[in-house]
Parts: structure tokens; C-alpha cells; sequence
């Protein structure tokens, strides 16, 4: 199974890009996140995820690891397949789609193409207790790949601290996400902690 390509990009479409690897094209099914990074003729580095079926074998290439694991993880979802999940990861990015899970926003992932009021609420529902652990996981820096690491980010560890103090992932992730969305991305994580356990304290 192909689990990462590295090679120059022949050209780039809609939903797909064609990489060249040693003179070999692969079609390579993208969110438009991943797309939007890729640039014909320049090298590029995806992260794969390979789907075997009696019809065809389709490559989903992804710009991190931890775009791969959402595009995984939101297949276990009933009546959520390749396409839905890569609609999700188009209309969202994985910090927004950690965010609208811990905050059971329907609505934010209503916005996906394909993804009715129905199917959004069963997203939701589903997923929401798993956010935690992906909010744990490390995502790719700008013009890279990174593997899936220990916690970094300040919500991370935030929700770290507050899993550590007693509170469930999910209950630390939820606060976590109002006091993130309150305070605004650059809240220091002494903060987010204070914030939240004041708001759950209520």
C-alpha cells in the first residue's frame, strides 16, 4: 500500500492532482486545503491514504498526518464515505473541525457540500468524545509533513492539564474550545485553564 508520495506535480484540478513520481503519474484525490498548496511543476510531499475497491485502487493525499487521521476517522461515521469526509476537510480545517465537534456545532459542519442537518448531527454525535485525542496530536507546520507527535499547542495542553486535574477529554476539550473561541487563538495556556474552570464552576 502507497502511504506517502514525493515527487513534482504535473498539474492540479478541482478535487485531484497528478504527481509525478520517477516518471509515473498518480491521480491523487485532495481536500482543497491540499490543493491549494499544490502548484504544478513545483515538488511536492502528500501524505496518503490508499483505497482498494473491486472497481478501481484511489489514492487521498493529504498535506499533514493529522489531515490523514480526520479523513480516517470521520469514515467510521455511518453514510460518511471518501468524498463526504474529503467535503469535511474542504469546507474545514482540522482546528476548526476540533473546534465545531467539542462544541457540538452542527451548523459548522453542515457547511461541508453533501453534508445535511442529519448526517452533520450524526458526525457530531459520533465523534465528539474522539476529538479529544485528535486535539492531542501533533498537525503539520507550514510547508511540511509532520508525523502524528506528543501534545503541542496551548489547547492541547490545556486539555492535557485539565484531563490531569480530573475532568473526562471530552468535558476538557468542550471548555477548552469555548475559552479558545472567547479569549482568541493566542490565549496562553495559563489562561484557557483559568477560563475554563471558572465557566465550569458556574
Amino acid at each position: 500500500m502507497i502511504g506517502k508520495l514525493t515527487g513534482i506535480v504535473d498539474s492540479v484540478a478541482e478535487d485531484h492532482a497528478i504527481v509525478d513520481v520517477g516518471g509515473v503519474g498518480y491521480l491523487v484525490h485532495c481536500p482543497s486545503s491540499t490543493l491549494a498548496r499544490l502548484s504544478a511543476g513545483a515538488s511536492a510531499s502528500l501524505m496518503i491514504e490508499t483505497k482498494v475497491t473491486d472497481e478501481a485502487i484511489r489514492l487521498y493525499g493529504f498535506f499533514s498526518a493529522e489531515e490523514r487521521e480526520w479523513f480516517r476517522l470521520l469514515q467510521t461515521v455511518q453514510n460518511v464515505g471518501s468524498r463526504v469526509a474529503l467535503n469535511v476537510l474542504s469546507a474545514l480545517s482540522s482546528r476548526e473541525l476540533q473546534r465545531a465537534l467539542a462544541l457540538s456545532d452542527k451548523a459548522a459542519i453542515g457547511r461541508a457540500q453533501g453534508v445535511g442537518p442529519k448526517l452533520a448531527l450524526r458526525i457530531v454525535t459520533e465523534l465528539k468524545d474522539k476529538a479529544p485525542s485528535m486535539m492531542l496530536r501533533g498537525a503539520g507546520e507550514e510547508g511540511g509533513i509532520a508525523p502524528v507527535v506528543a501534545p503541542r499547542g496551548p489547547e492541547a495542553d490545556a486539555v492535557a492539564a485539565l484531563v490531569k486535574l480530573g475532568y473526562s477529554q471530552g468535558q476538557a476539550a468542550e471548555a477548552i474550545a469555548r475559552a479558545a473561541r472567547d479569549l482568541g487563538e493566542h490565549a496562553p495556556v495559563d489562561v484557557l485553564i483559568r477560563e475554563s474552570l471558572r465557566a465550569m464552576g458556574r
